[in-house]
């Protein structure tokens, strides 16, 4: 008995060590040291929540992740790139989001560095992009990009705007529905996809006019002055507006607010939409005063472990593209409870990260998708270890 124990041992250490992915990792994958240069502050929702589910992720991938935080200051960002890149000990991978199109000093110190790098979020856009060109072409050690598909996001935000304003026949006395439209910034590639998406849906609605598009950087208190201002151009003009198209939740937040004291019911008379998949956000919405919110995109975080952990074992995922993009997707009143209870408690823990790794056999495929993602939860309090 004793030797077809240890014989049965042997053999489910074998299987163990090769582990195809897909699964858990294997028993000798070498551990990963990670560096990820956040481009947001402390206490930032969007970006505290992208650092926490690569943490998470890590967890489950053998993979120590840590986080540098620039503080929204994208000359602390390179600061804190190029230091990395200078260490003495390198990390076997960096991940950098190209915010305000300020990573690319980094890129390229890294490249000579022999850093492998990925970008999340943002990628390269504009001259950057013509002069370096895809990944792994002049930038050899850029590894690739996971975006998300924010045009889509934008124009699905406005779309919801325009609907609800048909339905409750909120024209303005020239027959049109008025809306504001509140952009983080110009600069940022995410600012700029979902910025788009905005005027392409307005673009096929000939009913609908964006009276102002105006940026308030993706700050609260600076949307609260924005929508206020406009609310009060717009009443001296004699418009009624049907709706406010915001970037992200915290600006819709602050739209809220000035809606609010400006004696107008939101929910009942204007509709409010962000981006972010905000605890504070999901409340409004449970309260009907806020119509959605787009997002889910902080899980780039958690994606983009998956797929170094794969390149690490010798799955690339640019065996389909090195651009990986990632769909979001809305939370309303009527589907809030899926997934509601995992951003409130950032119980990321709860995701079984490992699920999401490609298949040998199709490397650079994966389904990270909202239903995939609430399959792979386990149940409240139980980290799914």
């Amino acid at each position: 008995m004793t030797i077809l124990l240890r014989i049965l041992l042997a053999v489910g250490m074998a299987i163990g060590a090769l582990a195809p992915a897909g699964h858990a990792v294997a028993a000798d994958a070498k551990p990963l040291n990670i560096v990820f240069v956040n481009p947001g502050k402390t206490g930032e929702v969007y970006w505290d929540m992208v650092a926490q589910t690569m943490q998470a992720a890590g967890r489950k991938l053998n993979a120590h992740v840590e986080v540098l935080t620039s503080e929204r200051n994208y000359r602390t960002m390179q600061e804190l790139g190029l230091g990395v890149v200078a260490r003495a000990d390198k990390p076997d991978f960096l991940i950098l989001s190209n915010e305000e199109s300020a990573a690319v000093p980094i890129l390229e110190a890294a490249e000579a560095a022999g850093i492998k790098t990925l970008l999340l979020s943002n990628t390269l856009i504009g001259e950057d992009a013509v002069r370096l060109g895809p990944p792994r072409a002049t930038l050899k050690n850029w590894l690739g990009d996971i975006t998300t598909d924010l045009t889509t996001a934008g124009a699905r935000m406005a779309n919801a705007l325009i609907g609800a304003a048909r339905n409750e026949k909120w024209q303005s006395p020239d027959g049109k529905i008025h809306l504001l439209g509140i952009g983080g910034d110009e600069t940022t590639p995410a600012s700029i996809a979902r910025n788009a998406g905005l005027q392409l849906a307005v673009a096929a609605a000939p009913d609908v006019v964006v009276d102002r598009l105006l940026f308030a950087n993706w700050t609260q208190s600076e949307a609260e002055q924005v929508a206020a201002n406009y609310l009060s151009w717009a009443q001296r003009k004699g418009i009624r507006p049907a709706g406010i198209w915001a970037g992200n939740d915290p600006m819709a937040l602050g739209a809220l607010k000035a809606v609010a004291a400006a004696g107008i019911t939101p929910g009942e008379d204007i509709q409010v939409v962000g981006l972010n998949w905000s605890e504070d956000a999901l409340r409004e919405i449970k309260a009907g005063r806020m119509l959605l919110t787009d997002g889910g995109h902080f899980l780039l975080g958690g994606w983009s472990i998956v797929l170094l952990r794969d390149y690490a074992d010798g799955c690339d995922f640019a065996a389909t593209s090195s651009h990986i993009e990632v769909k979001t997707s809305a939370i309303t009143r009527d589907n809030l409870g899926s997934v509601a209870g995992l951003i409130k408690t950032r119980a990321f823990d709860r995701i079984d990260f490992a699920r999401f790794r490609a298949k040998p056999d199709h490397c650079g495929r994966y389904d990270f998708s909202v239903d995939t993602l609430i399959s792979s939860l386990s149940p409240p309090g139980d980290a799914g270890e």
